[in-house]
């Protein structure tokens, strides 16, 4: 009988799909470690109520709602390889895979995998502080997941390894360098949309999974030295750009950005700080 599994005996990794929900053959899997990895299968069930009965008469089954949420630090190995199919420009669709095993992973046994099919990158949350290291909070809803006992027949797996500092990243705002800042957080929101129709054959599954409308939002804080970001508050100013680096040569950008808020805080002998929401009409740039 096998025991439980621990989180040094999942992994996960993620392949590009040619087609819409179809797995490429003989894949090249790449992945990286994850600080959380939050599988979840959503059956939408629907409970039928009915005269006759306090009870439940029916359960049904609705449309099948697959979800992969994970947190991972962004890997110094190649820092945009995943975070890269959030853009919507690039209307890419994902084959992510969960796997738990037992012993080394080249000859891993009692193998459960969740293999995510269709997965869209829906939503983004990078964020990054000068005493830690770059991370990304995305998530993955799918049309579909086939759970099996085995690896993906002749895959390949290859793992992206390292991470970025927060003494790595840097802002520019406007495309001026600002040393102000000591924790910055992007948001990035695709608004997907599941979009199922009456068929005989999957009709649980959706049939698509649309992009929405793109929201761009974050905050960056800033030691309070400079009351420039206030004044563009009350001057209703608009910043041209909000770049900030990723680690190497890589970095993301959003266009046409106005501070949301000004406020600012501070414990009793602590410095000041001003937190400053920002919100971006775009577009988004990852390079």
């Amino acid at each position: 009988m096998v025991d439980t599994y621990h989180s040094d005996q999942e992994k996960f990794y993620y392949v590009t799909e040619g087609s819409f929900g179809v797995v490429p053959a003989s894949p090249a899997m790449l992945g990286h470690s994850c600080s959380n990895l939050d599988p979840d299968i959503n059956p939408n069930n629907i409970k039928v109520a009915g005269t006759g009965s306090v009870d439940v008469v029916a359960l049904k089954r609705g449309q099948r709602q697959p979800l992969l949420k994970l947190k991972y630090p962004i890997p110094s190995d190649a820092p945009i390889n995943l975070l890269q199919y959030v853009k919507q420009e690039l209307n890419t669709s994902l084959s992510l895979q969960v796997l738990y095993y037992k012993d080394i992973f080249a000859t891993a046994t009692d193998i459960i995998s969740l293999l995510y099919k269709g997965a869209r990158f829906n939503k983004a949350t990078l964020t990054c502080d000068i005493d830690g290291i770059l991370e990304c909070e995305g998530e993955f809803p799918s049309q579909d997941v086939e759970v099996s006992t085995a690896k993906i027949v002749n895959a390949t797996y290859t793992e992206y390894a390292g991470a970025v500092s927060g003494s790595e990243s840097y802002v520019k705002i406007g495309g001026v360098t600002c040393e102000r800042v000591t924790s910055w957080k992007l948001q990035i929101d695709n608004s997907c949309k599941a979009v199922p129709v009456i068929r005989s054959v999957n009709g649980h599954l959706a049939k698509y999974l649309t992009w929405g409308k793109r929201l761009l939002t974050g905050e960056l804080t800033f030691e309070f030295e400079s009351k420039q970001e206030a004044d563009d508050v009350l001057a209703d100013t608009e910043q041209s750009s909000l770049e900030f680096g990723l680690g190497g040569a890589n970095k993301v950008s959003v266009e046409h950005t106005k501070w949301d808020d000004f406020s600012l805080s501070g414990k009793t002998e602590d410095l000041i700080y001003a937190k400053v929401p920002f919100t971006a009409r775009g577009p988004l740039t990852i390079s």
